[in-house]
């Protein structure tokens, strides 16, 4: 659930319209653990008294546009096999869903006394093993280096906007979550609000201000606007928990970097 990218207004987010249909918002196995995990996620995102900073997010959760997947295992790499289906799967058909579409997929986490760092560590693991695995080649007109201003991560040919949340972040508690969480969020659904839009100023207007309720701290000096020189996405993936903190060197490579000759002297 992205924190800083624009959705609908405040007042623009229609009311709840039913009961949340669990099996028709999972994309994968549903299994027994990830039950009360999912209502309780839910219920954030639907709250009236605490509203969630992240209006789009929101909007996708009364317009049954969000879909939910769940993986068995955080720690153990065998386990995070079913991700690459789930998210060919999402990719094949979020533009029938609406623009305020996420995808949220939640991890198990047994261990949830993990810091911070280790989590960091754990969530670029994660995207590093998505991109290896990705079916289709990386998009020719984006750069591969994350320290490039129009960097984003992508798979299967689309560029995705990506949010961690983890048990650790306590005092950002729009990025905490019981289970560890990433959000994929195709660049997509953002292309009609950008930073120069009315839309687009007022929807960052509004989720800064709530931001800031819900977290009882500024947003983040790291959330910016995609393609801004001075912005750099990656740092928005996964952010720190209090705002004197430094986001760590994005460690992703990528997998053509791996193999291309050296350049000659």
């Amino acid at each position: 659930m992205s924190d800083m990218q624009p959705g609908p207004m405040d007042d623009q987010l229609p009311e709840s319209q039913s009961e949340c249909p669990i099996d028709d918002w999972v994309i994968g196995d549903l299994p027994e653990w990830s039950r009360p995990h999912f209502t309780e996620l839910v219920d954030t995102l639907l709250s009236g008294e605490k509203p969630f900073p992240c209006t789009f997010a929101v909007a996708g959760a009364r317009k049954n546009t969000l879909r939910f997947a769940f993986v068995e295992a955080l720690d153990d790499p065998s386990a995070w096999a079913p991700l690459v289906d789930i998210l060919v799967t999402y990719l094949k058909s979020y533009r029938e869903l609406s623009r305020n579409t996420s995808l949220i997929v939640m991890f198990r986490t047994e261990d949830t006394g993990q810091t911070l760092e280790q989590y960091h560590r754990r969530f670029w693991s994660i995207l590093q093993y998505l991109h290896e695995q990705d079916p289709e080649p990386w998009p020719a007109e984006l750069p591969a280096n994350p320290d490039d201003p129009m960097w984003e991560f992508c798979f299967g040919g689309t560029p995705i906007f990506v949010v961690c949340n983890t048990p650790a972040h306590r005092a950002r508690l729009s990025r905490n979550g019981s289970h560890f969480l990433i959000t994929f969020q195709p660049r997509w659904v953002f292309e009609h609000i950008g930073p120069d839009t009315n839309q687009g100023m007022a929807a960052r207007k509004a989720i800064r201000r709530r931001l800031l309720a819900f977290d009882n701290m500024p947003p983040a000096r790291h959330l910016g606007d995609y393609g801004n020189p001075d912005n750099r996405e990656y740092e928005q993936y996964f952010l720190p928990d209090t705002n004197d903190s430094e986001v760590p060197r994005c460690p992703f490579l990528h997998r053509e970097s791996r193999t291309r000759p050296a350049a000659a002297d």
